[in-house]
């Protein structure tokens, strides 16, 4: 983990949210574990800089795709060398960045050299001018623009450690388990926001980068929109403060983890991720953190302790490592608990927060499994289950995915699910609602239940 000094790391606060009863012999606990960072970011904590905290910098790769389609139509390409110029003038004076371009082969663009530049005026200006030299031709090779920006981020003593990728296509010059290798390679390394633009690329290539680097992923069908989006994900990344936050997970003796998810902003199952880190302790990757707020899903399976009987299912706490080496900081705290009970009035109440990322969850699936089944002609199965998503949408306020939902689909009730399957579908209208199937809305602020 990113050693960053005490003073300069963001507060932040757990809150737990659950209904702790269970019936007789039960033995699953759900709990929505809210997590809230303040005083990081662009207000009023330190933002991502070299040199910063604990004399640890900041570093930021954007991986630009120049394979032969970028330049079919030259807009794709053009778009992409403005986008990424507006990305560089957003890097911050001193941190450290660089340009790779990505083929069927990773290359240097800015500043070569195996080494990244430090941002400012004279940098900015370089990093623009190489850009302009940029040319579309070869294949896509995604892992080896990876292994390249890892081995530039990993060139410096830094703290924060981000990447920006672009394509225009598939993965097509290396083999799947290549891809696959090197995310894993990647993986605590540096986190990365990955984009497709156009429409003829692979959304779940896309999204497996952006889920296992613990990024952002989303679809820029125009490539006028380009230079916004480029800009706005740069600032986010700006605007990180700490690396590597991690989510620990103890349990009692005879109780197992059933999965940890983060459910908002978006969907990702961090289950497979956990590492190990003592008796029953397991801690699990949040990414880089500046102002904001996340939600976990925590699924415990406990023993039954017997009516009337109470035990503490689960101690979840956000950790940091310290400068010196020694154990992790903790950052903050919530428990969860487990109260056995004969009323089936208490144990069959189902927390509102719980209620909502379950369904929230759920959306996310049925409309991939909607998608999956459209595109291999399966209409019924199809409809079904984008039915059911449209249902979801709609009983938990999901406007965003409602609206998308709404351009693959006729909707004849939302309410009931009922609908009908457009004979014509715009490839970026399905593309952008596959893509963006995992991004949730927050449920409306519930009274606290259960306090640090």
């Amino acid at each position: 983990m990113a050693h960053f000094a005490k003073s300069y790391v963001p507060q932040f606060s757990a809150e737990v949210h659950q209904n702790p009863y269970l019936p007789v012999g039960g033995r699953e606990v759900n709990a929505i574990v809210a997590v809230t960072a303040t005083g990081g970011g662009t207000t009023g904590g330190r933002p991502m800089v070299a040199g910063g905290p604990g004399g640890r910098g900041a570093g930021v790769v954007i991986m630009v795709d120049c394979s032969g389609s970028m330049d079919r139509p030259p807009a794709k390409l053009r778009g992409a060398r403005e986008a990424t110029a507006a990305a560089v003038d957003t890097v911050r004076d001193g941190v450290a960045f660089a340009v790779v371009a990505g083929t069927h082969r990773a290359a240097e663009i800015y500043p070569g050299g195996g080494r990244l530049a430090v941002a400012d005026a004279v940098t900015r200006a370089q990093a623009k001018d190489a850009l302009r030299r940029l040319n579309a031709g070869g294949g896509t090779a995604i892992g080896s623009w990876l292994r390249l920006a890892g081995k530039l981020l990993s060139s410096a003593e830094l703290g924060i450690r981000h990447g920006i990728l672009l394509t225009d296509g598939r993965n097509e010059h290396e083999a799947p388990g290549d891809l696959r290798a090197a995310l894993d390679d990647c993986f605590g390394s540096f986190t990365c926001d990955a984009r497709g633009v156009g429409t003829d690329w692979e959304v779940k290539e896309v999204t497996a980068i952006a889920s296992a680097l613990l990024g952002s992923a989303d679809i820029v069908a125009d490539p006028a929109d380009l230079t916004a989006d480029f800009t706005r994900m740069m600032q986010n990344a700006m605007s990180k403060e700490v690396a590597d936050v991690g989510l620990r997970v103890r349990t009692p003796r005879g109780a197992e983890i059933v999965g940890v998810k983060q459910v908002a902003p978006t969907v990702v199952d961090l289950t497979g991720r956990r590492t190990e880190s003592g008796p029953r302790s397991g801690d699990y990757p949040t990414g880089s953190w500046g102002n904001e707020s996340r939600d976990y899903h925590v699924c415990v399976r406990v023993p039954d302790a017997g009516i009337g009987r109470e035990m503490l299912a689960a101690r979840v706490s956000l950790i940091i490592s310290t400068p010196d080496g020694g154990p992790p900081r903790t950052l903050s705290q919530g428990l969860v608990r487990a109260v056995w009970t004969a009323d089936p009035a208490a144990s069959t109440a189902i927390d509102p927060q719980v209620a909502h990322y379950t369904g929230q969850a759920e959306l996310a699936q049925v409309i991939q499994q909607g998608l999956d089944a459209r595109k291999s002609g399966d209409r019924d199965r199809a409809t079904a289950k984008l039915g059911r998503a449209v249902q979801l949408a709609n009983a938990s306020g999901n406007a965003g995915t409602a609206k998308l939902l709404a351009k693959v689909v006729d909707v004849v009730d939302a309410a009931t699910g009922t609908v009908r399957l457009k004979a014509k579908v715009a490839d970026a209208d399905e593309m952008t609602l596959e893509t963006r199937s995992t991004k949730t809305v927050r449920v409306t602020k519930q009274p606290k239940k259960n306090r640090d």
